[in-house]
C-alpha cells in the first residue's frame, strides 16, 4: 500500500471537527443536568435534607478530578477518537472492550429511559396519544438531526441545554429575590435560615450516607465531553476549559437552585414525589407552573436521549472502525458527512427496538434496568482514574512529566481519593434492594464481557 493511500484510509477512519468552543462548553454543561434535578431534587432532599448541599459540593469535587484525569488521558493522544481508546492502550485492550460495550449500553439504556420520559411529558398537553408513538416520533427527529452533521447535533443541544440553564437561573433568581423580602408563603418565610433551623441533616448521618446515590446518578454523564475529543476545533484548548468549569457549573446550577428552592420552603414541608420547581413557583402564585416545568423537564429528557444517541453513535464507530467482520466493518465506517451513520442507525434501531418491548415490560423491571445503567457508570469513572494513574506512572518513569499539556491536581493523592470515594459509593449501594440488584446486574454484565473477550482472544 502507497504512503498515499494509507493517509487517505487514515482520513477516511477521522470524523469532523466541526464541534465550536460553545458547543463543547454547552454539551459538558448538558451532561450535568438531568431530569434528576428537575424532578428528583424532591426526593434527594427528603432524604437528607439541607445537607443534600454539602452532598454535592463533595461530589462535585470528586466529579472536578474524574473530569481532569479524563482531560490527562484525552490530550495524551489526539489521534484518539474517544476516551475508551486510552483505557484500552493503559489498561489493556481486553479492558477496552469491556469498557466500550459497557459504556455503549450505558447510554442505549439511558436513551430508553428519557424517550420513554420524553414521550410521557407530551402526554401532559396530548393525553390520547400513546406513549410509545411519541416516543417513536422524537427518536426519528433525533435521528435526523444525528445524521446531517455534527454541528447540527452540536447546534441543537447548544440551544437544549440553554432552555435548561435560563430555567435554573430562574429559579435562583426568583428565590434570592423572595429571601431579599422576606416573602411569606403557605409554609412560612422566604429565609436563609430555613437551611438550619428545621436540622441541617435532615435524617441524620444516615440519610446523608444514602444520597450519595442520587447524586452521583443524577451527575453520570459529566465524562460525555470526553466523547468529543475526536471533533472538537482545537481540543487543546477547548477540552480543557470545558473539563476546568464543571465544579463552577455544579456550585451553580445544582447547589444554587436547590438552595435557593429550600429557602422558600422548609425542606421537611417538600413533597418527595412532586417536582421542588413546581411547588415554588406555585407558593408565589405563578399559573400554569406546572405546565411551564413539563417543558422544561421536556427539554431536558429530549436533550439527554440526544447526547444518548451522539455517545452509542461514536462509542460503537471507535469500537468497530478496525474491525475484520463484514457487519461490524460497516459500523466502523464514516459517511460522506464525516459521522458514523452507520453506527448511529444501528443505535437508533435497538432503542426503537426497547421502545416497542417496552409496552411489554412492567415498569419495575425497567425502572431496574435504568438503574443498572447508573452502577456502570461507576465502573466506567473507575476505569478513568486507573488509566490516568497508570499513563501517569509511565510518564514518571520516562522522566517526561514536564511535557503533559494538562495535569492532574495534587496527584496521586487526588487519584487514590477519587477511588475511595467510588467504592465508598458502590458500598452505598448495597443498602438499598434496588440498587443492589442493579449492582449485581452490573457485575454480571462486566463478567459477562471479560468472559466473551477472553475466550475470543485464545482462537
Amino acid at each position: 500500500m502507497s504512503q498515499e493511500q494509507d493517509l487517505s484510509n487514515n482520513n477516511d477512519k477521522k470524523m469532523s471537527r466541526g464541534l465550536k468552543n460553545r458547543h463543547v462548553q454547552l454539551i459538558a454543561l448538558g451532561g450535568t443536568i438531568g431530569t434528576g434535578l428537575f424532578l428528583g431534587s424532591g426526593e434527594s432532599i427528603s432524604l437528607a435534607g439541607p445537607s443534600i448541599l454539602l452532598a454535592y459540593t463533595i461530589t462535585g469535587i470528586m466529579c472536578f478530578f474524574i473530569m481532569r484525569a479524563l482531560g490527562t488521558l484525552l490530550l495524551s493522544d489526539l489521534s484518539a477518537n474517544s476516551f475508551i481508546e486510552p483505557i484500552a492502550k493503559f489498561l489493556g485492550t481486553t479492558t477496552g472492550f469491556v469498557a466500550g460495550w459497557t459504556y455503549w449500553m450505558c447510554w442505549i439504556i439511558g436513551a430508553i429511559a428519557e424517550v420513554t420520559a420524553a414521550g410521557i411529558y407530551i402526554n401532559y398537553w396530548f393525553p390520547g396519544i400513546p406513549t410509545w408513538f411519541t416516543g417513536l416520533v422524537i427518536l426519528a427527529l433525533i435521528y435526523m438531526l444525528n445524521i446531517i452533521n455534527v454541528a447540527a447535533y452540536g447546534e441543537t443541544e447548544f440551544w437544549f441545554a440553554l432552555i435548561k440553564i435560563i430555567a435554573i437561573c430562574a429559579i435562583i433568581i426568583v428565590g434570592a429575590f423572595l429571601v431579599i423580602i422576606n416573602y411569606k408563603t403557605p409554609t412560612g418565610h422566604a429565609s436563609i435560615s430555613n437551611l438550619y433551623s428545621h436540622k441541617f441533616f435532615g435524617n441524620g448521618w444516615q440519610g446523608f450516607a444514602l444520597s450519595f446515590q442520587m447524586v452521583v446518578f443524577s451527575l453520570t454523564g459529566v465524562e460525555m465531553v470526553g466523547m468529543t475529543a475526536g471533533e472538537t476545533k482545537d481540543p487543546v484548548h477547548v477540552i480543557p476549559k470545558a473539563i476546568d468549569a464543571v465544579p463552577f457549573r455544579i456550585i451553580l446550577f445544582y447547589i444554587g437552585a436547590l438552595a435557593a428552592i429550600m429557602c422558600v420552603i422548609p425542606w421537611h414541608t417538600i413533597t418527595p414525589n412532586a417536582s421542588p420547581f413546581v411547588e415554588v413557583f406555585k407558593n408565589i402564585g405563578i399559573a400554569g407552573a406546572a405546565g411551564i416545568i413539563n417543558f422544561v423537564v421536556l427539554t431536558a429528557a429530549t436533550s439527554a436521549c440526544n447526547s444518548s444517541i451522539y455517545t452509542t453513535g461514536r462509542m460503537m464507530f471507535s469500537m468497530t472502525n478496525d474491525s475484520k467482520g463484514k457487519f461490524t466493518k460497516k459500523l466502523g465506517t464514516l459517511s460522506k458527512r464525516k459521522i458514523p451513520q452507520n453506527a448511529i442507525t444501528f443505535s437508533i434501531l435497538v432503542v426503537a427496538a426497547a421502545m416497542l418491548l417496552n409496552l411489554l415490560i412492567p415498569k419495575g423491571v425497567f425502572v431496574f434496568i435504568a438503574s443498572i445503567s447508573t452502577t456502570l457508570f461507576l465502573f466506567m469513572w473507575t476505569l478513568i482514574i486507573l488509566a490516568q494513574i497508570k499513563y501517569r506512572k509511565q510518564v514518571d518513569h520516562a522522566g517526561t512529566e514536564n511535557q503533559l499539556k494538562f495535569k492532574m491536581p495534587w496527584y496521586p493523592f487526588s487519584s487514590y481519593m477519587v477511588l475511595a470515594f467510588l467504592a465508598f459509593v458502590a458500598v452505598v449501594l448495597l443498602f438499598q434492594t434496588t440498587s443492589l440488584f442493579a449492582l449485581i446486574g452490573s457485575l454480571v454484565w462486566i463478567s459477562a464481557l471479560y468472559l466473551v473477550k477472553i475466550r475470543s482472544n485464545r482462537k
